[in-house]
């Protein structure tokens, strides 16, 4: 539509379709005129002399302007035809539509109408383009709908309305109006705001749906009259329809699908629909029906059998028979009922195969155990319970399906794994049914969920070797602190007699640091068999944490993010705190190790409701209240086979000479031995995360942390003292040394070799004895039955245990409210002077 369209007057809706196109073209003669002058001009300079030159010139500009023509046709960019002008374009296809077309201006005044609007509303010659308003003017309720949408156009919104006409002796039209903001680019402040008006006459389409509604209503009416109940359900299992004969069967009101959203589970069992759901699938993939008996809502008496399959939509349509008899009855159709409510009810999976292997039919416990059974029945068994497994489990399958086929044997169960990631044991059980070659099913099978045993048999088998290395390293660890007590205390001795300048103090240093390092790897030998001693005290993880943080960053790099956000309130734990920043550093490392190019390491704590512990029951955690330390690295993550791994002592996937294999395992001995709980999870690519739950601790008093913290303010620096010290010790070299340190320390000090010698010397002595610091165990007396000899003639007496052993292997001989100091092997000189001095001053 062009600009002149929109000037002319207000044309009738009968002309509507010739509308004048805008102005005359300018005129021909004044330029036919100008033509002949500048003609005769050009004749004039040719015939003359000197225009010679000028006709020369001329020739050479047509020749090239008639070359770029032949250029320009050839390449499309001239047209030698008629013009077709914009505006009669527009015009002609305005003229085509069907429906009604009208261009006003914001007050209502008419610009434009097509063809089809003067057709529509049928004036004639003689009427006017407003003669719309006059349309809707007769009938009240068309007259208010067009009234809203002259308003809506007087605001610049679009709006839409159905409007009904009815006339006399003619039947009635139902015309759909809509109206919507339109303008004329580079016009708008000439023509100003204008709307587009577009009427559908809908009459003919609203009758077709009145007979829809009406054949749909005649349909549902047979529906509910049929002896089947049937039942329409969406893809995301909402009942849509039911008819009355299934509405009955059920127990169900009429009005239940209105009052609120049935889904097919509140009908049936969610097994039951699962299998109902995969029948229908198989139907729509094979086309091969699937009778079920599912067992429906408890409050249904009538035994049901459902066929179902899938619509286009992904929906469900499902018929329901019912079944004559009852289990309470005798007779076959009875027997029968029974053994489908006990199929479709088993716990374990039940399958039948025909006599060339194929599925016949499934219980809703299979198609749970394998999802690929139900939704495959008509395929071979062997595929669809070997769809993820290898060749060599595929065989054994194959061999066990011919061979109950064959009613000759029942073969032994046999064990699959299913799911994409073989995440899912399963036990297979197959036995024959009949030999006739006209039966229909040949063999049944039986699938039992074989995941969580074959889960705990690994975690017992895992159990019962970790104990094994567990006793191996906790034995071979109380020799080796004996042997490295005597070799670092012996090193402390010669250090205080060799000046740093002296050429053996070098070495003796050397002997020391070796015999420390050694002593370092017991401790995490005695952390995994979780015989380690633990100097255990009330702890406020945040703020070990906080005073943790620099060596962390240390220790990790500085390409490496660390964050370590706490939460707030935290509660106590009672752990080591050397042991739990071990733990702390050695999960920091790993990650470090995890991320050679950098990345983001997070420590974040929290506390671990009641609650929320329930969640991890499944994971054989006890329910309780507990601290949470999460470590988490954005690294390259650990495969499944290597996770099943990472606790093992010596298993490192580092090369040779740059791991121990004993770090995780520290770390699960030190969590393990505190009580807590350690859980990683790792994905290839993404990191992995460790999550350590500590038990909450609850302080007796706030007396119980001033004490704590008073006690590690007063440890003695001048580790001289003076009294009388018997030293209990089989080790000859361990007494040796700890007889010399003490002495030089200035103690008189009396030794004996066991236990029963000790009580002798008590006894020449006469129990002027200030303490006492004996082995645990000794041969012929033990270090707690020497403490309950002792204790009967000095109830007061001091004593100091010392053991490569930690106490609470050997305190539970010992009465509840013994009193006794312990001393971890290996001790140095200063670990033993100090320990001494400290509780002769109590």
């Amino acid at each position: 539509m062009s600009e002149s369209d929109l000037r002319q007057p207000r044309p009738s809706l009968a002309n509507a379709s010739a509308l004048p196109g805008g102005a005359s073209e300018p005129g021909v003669i004044p330029i036919v005129a100008a033509s002949v002058a500048a003609g005769a001009l050009v004749l004039a300079l040719v015939a003359s002399p000197a225009g010679e030159p000028l006709l020369l010139t001329l020739l050479s500009v047509l020749a090239m302007l008639g070359l770029f023509a032949v250029f320009g046709y050839a390449a499309g960019h001239l047209r030698i035809g008629e013009r077709v002008r914009d505006d009669d374009l527009v015009r002609a296809f305005a003229n085509s539509l069907d429906d009604g077309l009208l261009v006003t201006r914001r007050d209502g005044r008419p610009l434009y109408a097509n063809r089809s609007l003067a057709e529509m509303v049928g004036v004639t010659a003689a009427g006017e383009i407003n003669a719309l308003e006059t349309l809707f003017a007769g009938d009240p309720r068309a007259a208010a709908a067009y009234f809203r949408l002259e308003r809506a156009a007087s605001r610049r919104e679009p709006w839409r309305e159905e409007i009904e006409i009815r006339v006399e002796g003619r039947r009635s039209q139902l015309f759909r109006v809509a109206q919507r903001p339109c303008s004329v680019p580079g016009h708008d402040r000439e023509l100003g705001p204008m709307a587009l008006w577009t009427i559908t006459d809908v009459t003919a389409e609203r009758a077709r749906q009145v007979s829809a509604v009406a054949t749909l209503e005649t349909t549902l009416e047979r529906m509910d009259s049929v002896p089947a109940g049937l039942m329409e359900v969406d893809s995301h299992g909402a009942v849509r329809r039911l008819n009355a004969t299934l509405l009955r069967w059920l127990g169900l009101e009429p009005q239940t699908l209105s009052e609120r959203t049935l889904k097919l589970t509140d009908i049936v069992a969610p097994e039951g629909a699962e299998l109902i759901a995969n029948a229908a699938a198989a139907f729509y993939t094979t086309g091969q029906g699937v009778d079920l008996d599912v067992a429906i809502d408890k409050s249904a008496q009538v035994p049901l059998r459902f066929f179902a399959r899938r619509d286009n939509q992904g929906g469900l349509l499902i018929a329901a028979f019912r079944r004559e008899g009852s289990a309470a009855d005798d007779g076959p159709a009875a027997a029968e009922i029974r053994f489908a409510r006990f199929f479709q009810s088993s716990p374990f999976g039940i399958a039948t195969i025909g006599a060339d292997g194929r599925l016949m039919s499934t219980n809703a416990a299979f198609a749970r155990m394998i999802p690929e059974g139900s939704s495959a029945i008509g395929s071979a068994a062997a595929d669809v319970l070997c769809r993820f497994a290898d060749a060599e489990m595929r065989a054994a399958v194959e061999t066990a399906l011919r061979q109950v086929m064959t009613g000759t044997v029942s073969p032994a169960p046999i064990e699959i794994t299913v799911g994409p990631n073989n995440e899912f044991s399963r036990r297979l059980y197959a036995a024959p049914l009949t030999q006739a070659k006209d039966a229909r099913e040949a063999a049944i099978l039986y699938l039992i969920d074989a995941t969580e045993q074959k889960a705990l048999e690994a975690k017992f088998a895992q159990s019962s070797k970790m104990e094994a290395v567990g006793k191996l390293a906790g034995g071979i660890a109380h020799d080796f602190n004996n042997v490295l007590t005597a070799i670092i205390g012996f090193s402390d001795l010669l250090l205080q007699t060799h000046r740093p300048t002296d050429p053996a103090h070098k070495d003796i240093m050397n002997i020391r640091s070796s015999a420390t390092r050694a002593a370092g790897l017991v401790a995490k030998l005695l952390a995994f068999s979780r015989r380690q001693t633990l100097q255990t005290e009330p702890l406020q993880l945040g703020e070990v944490l906080g005073d943790l943080a620099p060596l962390l960053k240390r220790s990790i790099g500085e390409t490496i993010d660390l964050k370590m956000p706490s939460g707030r309130d935290l509660w106590y734990v009672k752990t080591d705190r050397t042991q739990f920043e071990q733990v702390v550093i050695n999960l920091a490392v790993n990650a470090r190790d995890a991320m050679p190019e950098g990345g983001t390491l997070a420590i974040t704590t929290r506390n671990v409701t009641e609650r929320e512990s329930q969640k991890l029951g499944q994971h054989g955690m006890a329910v309780g209240e507990y601290v949470l330390i999460e470590v988490s690295d954005t690294g390259s993550g650990m495969p499944p086979e290597v996770m099943a791994k990472i606790f093992e002592p010596f298993f490192t996937t580092k090369g040779v000479g740059k791991g121990t294999g004993l770090g995780l395992s520290t770390v699960y001995g030190i969590v393990k031995q505190t009580g807590g709980f350690i859980y990683p999870e790792s994905t290839l690519g993404r990191g992995t995360t460790f999550r350590v739950y500590l038990p909450r601790y609850m302080p007796d008093n706030e007396d119980e942390l001033v004490a704590q913290k008073t006690a590690k303010k007063e440890r003695p620096q001048d580790l001289t003292g003076s009294g009388r010290v018997l030293l209990v010790e089989d080790e000859d070299v361990v007494r040796s040394f700890a007889v010399r340190a003490l002495k030089r320390q200035g103690y008189e000090v009396f030794e004996a070799s066991t236990g029963v010698e000790a009580l002798e010397v008590m006894a020449e002595l006469e129990d002027r004895i200030d303490i006492v610091v004996s082995d645990v165990v000794m041969p012929e007396m033990d270090g707690p039955t020497l403490l309950k000899e002792l204790r009967k003639k000095n109830p007061d007496l001091k004593i100091i245990f010392v053991s490569g052993y930690p106490h609470e292997a050997f305190e539970t001989s010992l009465d509840k409210n013994e009193q006794f100091a312990f001393l971890p092997k290996p001790f140095s000189l200063p670990q033993l002077a100090a320990k001494v001095k400290e509780q002769l001053a109590r």
